[in-house]
């Protein structure tokens, strides 16, 4: 008598080697926001010298010519970087100008310029580097002085209501984004003390004047953090 055994053809070996998984392809639109993160974080962290396309490359596991086709080399790469940074910064700073009490947006600049330099650290630390090539938009000191331009036409009126000469409005609002900006680049690294203590501190001596600190500055708008 024949006895048929079955056999299950999945437990079978088979020659066949396992199938790779399929890469998805990125578009070109997706392809060119990962080379623009990914050159943020090294300029950030190297500097535009420090960076080369060759690692930039390696990075994206791309080869070379992809990150010519996209940007033409580095610096093209570097200068959509810096526009986008300065545009970002800008539109934050400007955008959060609400208030119509002057003191209130004192603090919603400095606000505005700190919440920047803890969102986007590495967007930041490009910013304020010197840059190698000319940009589109400008240097650092000439956003400072775009947002400063902002600024003036608010103290302009402050200045008008109160009886003081509104001709010094620009001279103010350079010194108080001036101040504020400085102010940024020193908490960027040691980020102590916390953001809305720097905020108050920033707004302290920009209202009160040295003469008229208070030992114990306060906020009065609803951001307290």
């Amino acid at each position: 008598m024949m006895v048929v055994v079955a056999t299950d053809s999945s437990s079978t070996p088979s020659n066949d080697k396992p199938r790779r998984p399929r890469r998805t392809r990125m578009t070109g639109a997706e392809r060119r926001q990962q080379l623009l993160e990914i050159g943020r974080t090294l300029f950030a962290t190297k500097g535009f010298e420090g960076t080369s396309v060759e690692e930039i490359a390696a990075r994206a596991g791309v080869s070379k010519p992809v990150v010519y086709e996209h940007f033409g080399g580095k610096e093209g790469l570097y200068a959509v970087v810096v526009d986008r940074e300065m545009r970002r910064l800008l539109d934050m700073v400007t955008g959060s100008l609400t208030a119509g009490h002057p003191r209130e947006l004192l603090e919603q600049a400095a606000f505005a310029l700190l919440d920047y330099i803890e969102e986007f650290t590495d967007g930041f630390r490009i910013l304020v580097r010197d840059s190698p090539i000319p940009q589109s938009t400008g240097s650092f000191a000439s956003l400072i002085s775009d947002i400063a331009t902002k600024v003036e036409d608010i103290l302009g009126r402050e200045f008008k209501s109160r009886g003081f000469d509104p001709k010094l409005a620009p001279l103010y609002a350079q010194a108080l984004v001036g101040m504020v900006a400085l102010t940024g680049q020193w908490w960027l690294d040691v980020r102590r003390p916390k953001k809305a203590e720097v905020a108050a501190h920033l707004v302290n001596l920009a209202w009160h004047g040295l003469d008229g600190l208070e030992p114990k500055p306060r906020l009065i708008g609803h951001r307290k953090s």
